[in-house]
């Protein structure tokens, strides 16, 4: 089964081509892990709708699927350019989290993907309880009070702000939020500061892959909610440990992201890692 490796950020993915291998959430297990096999942040998957438009599946490393990845877009698109797929001009993606308009720049090195309208309609993300926009609600989570704020860009996200993000805050909290009764998909997780009005910094916690370097879909959910809150103006530089993006929150919440892409490695993955 031949792969393609890239990162954004340090959040690396692997594109498989597709027809090559029934991706399983064992076989997806397998090639991602780091020790035993390829390694990866997750697998990206070419796939079509019923009326023949281009999609992609995002698997994520524990097997579940995703409905939107931002920086896997950015790869995924990045890989379609590579293979002479698309020009430079835009073009449509479809994930399970809706579709998405992307377009390869600065001979590849640089991607913008228009990702959609965040919302922080309770039904929409899900988060359970009445039907409610989810901002700035207070949480029980082991033990302690946090004030959060949900939000969706096709993906679920739970956004903490604090004054201090760290992995260690990540990794203690992280996992009870993601697997909160208040989510009954899981939720992806962001710790994130307010630096001023154009930049936040932030860790994440991302369902079904635990702490990663950078989240694209993670940086546009913090966004959009600083902007909901009143903390930020709509351009909005998000800093990770892997790096930063620019997210634009437009009229209606529209948001936008521009970052980076870089190609790492292809090759084989032996059969017996399969197995």
């Amino acid at each position: 089964m031949r792969f393609h490796k890239y990162q954004g950020l340090g959040n690396d993915y692997l594109v498989l081509e597709p027809g090559e291998v029934d991706v399983t959430a064992r076989a997806v297990r397998a090639i991602c892990d780091r020790h035993r096999g390829v390694g990866a942040d997750g697998v990206l998957v070419e796939d079509a709708t019923a009326d023949g438009r281009l999609a992609v599946r995002i698997v994520n490393p524990d097997g579940s699927e995703a409905e939107k990845s931002g920086n896997g877009l950015r790869i995924f698109a990045r890989w379609l350019w590579d293979r002479g797929r698309v020009a430079d001009g835009a073009f449509e993606v479809v994930t399970r989290g809706g579709p998405v308009r992307c377009q390869v720049r600065e001979a590849g090195r640089m991607v913008f993907v228009a990702m959609g309208a965040a919302s922080f309609d309770s039904m929409a993300i899900p988060v359970a309880g009445p039907r409610r926009e989810v901002v700035d609600e207070p949480l029980e989570v082991a033990g302690e009070r946090w004030r959060v704020t949900a939000v969706t860009v096709g993906n679920p996200h739970c956004v903490v702000f604090v004054d201090a993000p760290t992995e260690a805050l990540a990794g203690r909290l992280g996992p009870a939020l993601e697997r909160h009764p208040l989510f009954p998909r899981r939720t992806n997780v962001q710790f994130v500061r307010v630096v001023d009005r154009g930049h936040l910094e932030m860790v994440i916690w991302e369902r079904g892959a635990g702490y990663t370097l950078a989240s694209g879909s993670s940086a546009c959910g913090a966004a959009a909610a600083a902007v909901r809150l009143g903390l930020c103006d709509e351009d909005v530089t998000v800093a990770m440990p892997g790096g930063e993006l620019a997210i634009g929150v437009g009229a209606g919440f529209k948001v936008t992201m521009l970052g980076p892409v870089g190609k790492v490695a292809e090759g084989i993955v032996a059969a017996e890692v399969l197995a």
